[in-house]
Order: C-alpha cells, then structure tokens, then sequence
C-alpha cells in the first residue's frame, strides 16, 4: 500500500538519507522535502502526506510549532519528531505538541523504518530512552504541587514573532514572513514584551530558548 512521507530536516545530507532510508521500503513515497518549519506546514496543506518526519531544530519556525500547525489542519497525519534532542522537556514538548513518534538521529539506521510503519498504522512509536524519560517525568509530576503557578500563555502567532525576533529579524523582515503589516508586528511585540515582563531583545532571546521555540 502507498505511504506519502513528508521530510523536513534544513540539512541537506540528512534529508538525503532520509529519504534513502524510507524508499527502500516499498510502496513508501517521498513526496516532498521542506527545510523550514514554515515550509513544512505549507507543503503539508498542499501534499497531504499521511506522515510527517520533522526536525525540531528548524528557520523561522522551530518544529514544535510546525507541528502544532500541521496537525491543527489536518489532525489525521502523524508526525514522527526525528531530532538529535533528547532531554525530559524536549520530550514532554514533542507529545504535547501532538508528535506520536520521536526517534534520535542517533537511532535513524535501527529504527526510522519501524517507527514509520507504527505511525502508518496510527500506533505511537518512541525510542527507548525516550519513553524511559516520559515515564519518570510522569512519576515526578504526579505529585507535584497544586499551588504552583501555571506558566504565562503565549499565542501560536506571538511564538511564531518570538522565534523571529529571536532568530535577528527585524520587525519590517517579521512582518514580509508573516505576511502582515510592520505596525501589527510592533503591537505583537509591545503586548509579547509585557505579557512577559521582558526587558530587551536579550530577554526575548533567552525565553525563547528556554522555552524550546529556537535552540541555543
């Protein structure tokens, strides 16, 4: 049965790899490659793949979101993280995000094809070390305080300006990626700036950081 995958990785060599890996399994199909995050979700609405392969660490808009994005549209793809990250947060973040596969780059050769063919059949597929990290962050939590203050909530549209603030892009080169008007960019940015008792670009920088939307 034909499978479309869609590859999103801004590495050249290992989308190519990738891609060698998945279409030597029959019936698998490429039907495209992406090198940003914001590309990724056009092509997503244009190919509709059935799968998703997405790097975390991605221009413009980091994975996380791209696949906030994606499965927003279209909530019956699967998408499988395949990143070289593999900490507690980044994990809690990939399944909160709506990814059902997470796969080291490390682990690509051993286990890229099965997780593909888990997602296929719509079955969640994560690396070892991976569900390991998932289950004693669960265990930690499970009694964690309830007077504990939930975190600032920020917009799809106020992460995708932090990204690109963050990244160096001024607010006129914001503005002609997001396709809005410099002034709507600015008010973002007042309100983001406020909203989270920001200081300076520097402190944008750092939250987005912390926050997984770019990586240092």
């Amino acid at each position: 049965m034909s499978l479309r995958i869609l590859v999103v990785d801004d590495h050249a060599v290992v989308r190519r790899g990738v891609r060698s890996l998945l279409e030597s399994h029959e019936g698998w199909e490429v039907c495209g490659e992406a090198t940003t995050g914001r590309d990724a979700v056009e092509q997503s609405r244009r190919l509709r793949p059935e799968i998703v392969v997405m790097d975390l660490s991605l221009p413009e808009l980091n994975g996380l979101d791209a696949t906030r994005q994606i499965l927003k549209d279209a909530p019956d793809t699967e998408v499988l993280v395949l990143t070289m990250h593999h900490s507690e947060e980044v994990a809690r973040d990939v399944l909160q995000a709506g990814a059902r596969g997470y796969v080291l780059k490390s682990d690509a050769n051993e286990n890229l094809i099965k997780a593909v063919d888990s997602l296929r059949q719509h079955k969640p597929f994560l690396t070892s070390i991976v569900t390991e990290f998932v289950l004693d962050d669960y265990v930690r939590r499970a009694d964690a305080a309830q007077g504990d203050l939930a975190p600032v909530a920020v917009t799809n549209r106020e992460r995708e300006i932090i990204q690109l603030v963050a990244e160096g892009q001024s607010n006129k080169e914001a503005a002609s990626t997001l396709g809005i008007s410099v002034k709507t960019i600015e008010a973002h940015r007042g309100n983001i700036m406020r909203k989270l008792h920001l200081r300076s670009v520097s402190d944008l920088v750092r939250y987005a950081i912390r926050n997984n939307i770019v990586q240092p």
